[in-house]
């Protein structure tokens, strides 16, 4: 009898909890990874006990099958669950070798810990499902203290039922916006105003086109209804067509300016107005975590249609704005990205909502412990149309959330010569226009080192997006012409997927083997 596949699963949200239990009723040995302490990723963050929830999960669908899930996967004898772990490098196989890339872990500890033991880890096969971050477009003053990303406000209220100001405005674009505004008023805030950016024609548009599809999202609908009555109750606004275009402040946010926008963003005179706040959360759609996908190779595309046989990746979701939307994940009907023996499943695949992403990642985490070989068995099969099924459905949805959502080609308008856009570096709009205003300047090594845009903490995962777009508007379509032997520049590639300490660097590593295993009982090498 073959020995089990062993199976990594980076990232413990509903794609790669959903990748892990198929890999597992499969046959595999699987290790999960995550950088928090608890699975869920940012959907089913768990309110930790000691703030006594009035009703574990009451803001969260499909909480009960999570909670499921969880407990079968994470108590299952094959399984090895590893938390507060960061995937820091992918090592991919030496030329003539044939598998997934080497996983280089650091473990047991929070991302900003120090003394983490080292670990290494080879599989047969890697699932990659990390998931997404807020983007946020700059606009003056958005660097004051109280200016945060509608998800770190909301991972606050649901994960620490921590409120991160009294009188908040949030704002941007996409359906994110509702379920953050109902954890700020479950955490005790006074949501003065929802903004939509996009006006009402243009979502109507968006979301009013095949109107019979949307029968297969009545989950979907159900939870923006919940949330919309939670503004109902409390008397929020939600107004559409009207942006945060300015904060102000001294030392914090103390009030912002919002503006009546076109339909490509731009801002209609004499429509500013000024609203007292202690806090703003903003949002203009997501950008996928690629670091890990590029380490290992994945080859990056834009669209695929759904049923579609062929390589490719869901619309690009909100965080593209027209002419210039997000690159992806590339993945075939399997899952498989381009990289033999890699899959990879949620939203690095394409934005579209927790039930595609458990769909996807049930697909993958099969694939990925039967080598992606097509079932024998009758109820397999249809198990696996099923959830291809749903995860068609997903992908139709991501496209319809571009179109009712996308980011105005005019948002640039916002800003003034002294608008921070890279707020690690301090990097002004202006020093990036000089920066592209001749085609040697504009090329993207020479411009980060001349501006120092993306050279900070962050390494660009915030302002990568912007300065990659704005280049892209201010120097035209100019090539990049990077040195022989390196590939083209991209604000998601770097060598080190994540921080990690010199000291840390130069400890020695030891390999994880077995399910079970855990990284402190390994001795170092």
């Amino acid at each position: 009898m073959p020995a089990a596949r062993r199976v990594a699963v980076v990232g413990a949200g509903p794609a790669g909890l959903s990748a892990a239990q198929a890999a597992l009723a499969a046959g595999a040995r699987v290790t999960v990874i995550d950088a928090a302490e608890e699975p869920g990723g940012q959907y089913h963050r768990t309110v930790p006990a000691a703030y006594a929830p009035r009703r574990p999960g009451h803001l969260q669908h499909g909480w009960r099958a999570f909670e499921h899930r969880r407990r079968r996967v994470l108590a299952h004898p094959r399984c090895t669950w590893l938390p507060q772990t960061s995937v820091w490098a992918l090592e991919r196989p030496r030329p003539g070798q044939e598998g997934p890339p080497r996983l280089h872990l650091l473990c047991s500890g929070p991302a900003d810990g120090a003394g983490r033991p080292r670990r290494t880890l080879d599989v047969d096969a890697l699932v990659l499902a990390v998931g997404a971050h807020d983007r946020v477009l700059p606009f003056p003053g958005w660097e004051l203290p109280g200016v945060c990303t509608a998800g770190a406000a909301q991972a606050l209220a649901k994960g620490e039922r921590v409120a991160v100001g009294q009188r908040v405005v949030v704002a941007g674009s996409g359906p994110f916006l509702l379920p953050v505004a109902a954890s700020l008023l479950d955490a005790g805030s006074q949501v003065r105003e929802v903004l939509e950016a996009n006006t009402a024609a243009t979502t109507a548009r968006g979301w009013g086109r095949r109107p019979w599809e949307l029968a297969e999202q009545a989950g979907k609908a159900a939870e923006l209804a919940a949330h919309a009555a939670a503004l109902a109750r409390h008397r929020v606004p939600y107004r559409t067509g009207r942006a945060v275009v300015e904060a102000r402040g001294d030392g914090r946010v103390e009030e912002v300016v919002t503006a009546r926008l076109r339909a490509d963003w731009s801002v209609l005179e004499g429509t500013r107005r000024t609203v007292a706040v202690d806090a703003v959360c903003v949002s203009h759609g997501f950008s996928p975590q690629l670091e890990l996908p590029l380490a290992a190779g994945c080859a990056l595309g834009e669209r695929a249609e759904p049923g579609s046989d062929t390589a490719g990746t869901r619309a690009s979701g909100p965080s593209g704005s027209r002419g210039a939307p997000d690159a992806f994940v590339r993945v075939d009907e399997r899952q498989r990205t381009s990289v033999p023996g890699v899959f990879a499943a949620g939203e690095i695949t394409g934005i579209a909502g927790a039930a595609a992403a458990r769909a996807e990642g049930a697909v993958a985490g099969w694939s990925a412990a039967t080598g992606g070989s097509a079932p024998r068995d009758p109820g397999t099969r249809r198990a696996l149309r099923a959830l291809r099924r749903s995860r068609d459905q997903g992908r139709a949805f991501a496209g319809r959330l571009a179109r009712a959502h996308p980011i105005g080609a005019a948002w640039p308008g916002w800003l003034r010569p002294q608008t921070v856009v890279c707020r690690c570096e301090e990097t002004d709009y202006g020093s990036l226009c000089a920066a592209f205003a001749t085609e040697a300047g504009a090329a993207p090594r020479v411009a980060k080192l001349n501006t120092r845009a993306g050279l900070g903490p962050c390494q660009g995962r915030i302002c990568g997006p912007t300065v990659a777009e704005l280049r892209r508007r201010l120097a035209g379509d100019a090539p990049d012409r990077p040195a022989e032997g390196l590939p083209a520049a991209d604000p998601h590639r770097r060598p080190l997927a994540q921080p990690i300490r010199l000291g840390e660097l130069a400890a020695p590593s030891a390999p994880l083997t077995g399910p079970g295993h855990r990284p402190e009982e390994e001795s170092s090498s």
